[in-house]
């Protein structure tokens, strides 16, 4: 019930207090993103941490002037690998072998499954779904921020090239796909801190199939 009750309380804050939000929670946040869902484990994505003032002022304007840019403690910014390979790939099955403590010969079936990413899609195909992944992760810090009792709030609306631009994401490999908003609601400003949450019904909204 504390999940739920922690959903409850959450809501995307339309204004910020400008409070810091204590690192402990925000190491809390990004430990639970890493270990969220993602297909096969490949996880490609990076998350970027923007903390610094001035550069949250900057994004400011490439994110439409909202108000959380700059008055939330920390800017996730939820970056796709612009392209999947083969360097991608073996770097990760690296990863398992050190981890568990497996050969990479042992890898080699989950190593092709793998490589029909790569072979299979377009470039465009892959950071497609490179994004519907940071989706994923995108998710579960907001889950995270609201056990953490931290505001959290989604923003699409953005100029990613902008922002790319900015963060000198291209460079890097990377387009920015969504970005999470961190800090504590200024209730006194926020209409919506105070309103009830509305979804829809679970009977419209869940159907079983016999």
């Amino acid at each position: 019930m504390k999940l739920i009750d922690a959903l409850n309380w959450r809501y995307a804050a339309k204004r910020m207090n400008g409070n810091k939000v204590p690192q402990e929670k925000i190491e809390n946040i990004l430990e639970a993103t890493r270990l969220s869902a993602s297909s096969m484990g490949l996880q490609p994505y990076t998350i970027l941490v923007v903390e610094n003032e001035e550069v949250k002022k900057k994004l400011q304007p490439a994110a439409y002037n909202q108000p959380q840019i700059v008055e939330g403690s920390h800017l996730l910014v939820f970056a796709a690998w612009n392209d999947v390979t083969e360097a991608h790939v073996d770097e990760y099955l690296k990863d398992i072998a050190e981890t568990r403590g497996v050969t990479l010969d042992s890898l080699a079936g989950f190593r092709a499954s793998l490589m029909s990413i790569v072979t299979g899609r377009t470039t465009e195909q892959k950071h497609e779904w490179a994004a519907r992944q940071a989706y994923i992760a995108f998710g579960t810090a907001i889950t995270a921020a609201a056990v953490e009792q931290v505001d959290a709030t989604p923003m699409e609306g953005f100029n990613p090239d902008a922002v790319d631009e900015l963060l000198n994401l291209k460079a890097q490999g990377l387009r920015s796909v969504i970005i999470l908003a961190l800090g504590f609601r200024d209730a006194e400003k926020d209409f919506l801190a105070s309103a009830k949450k509305v979804r829809r019904h679970k009977d419209r909204l869940i159907q079983k199939v016999a």
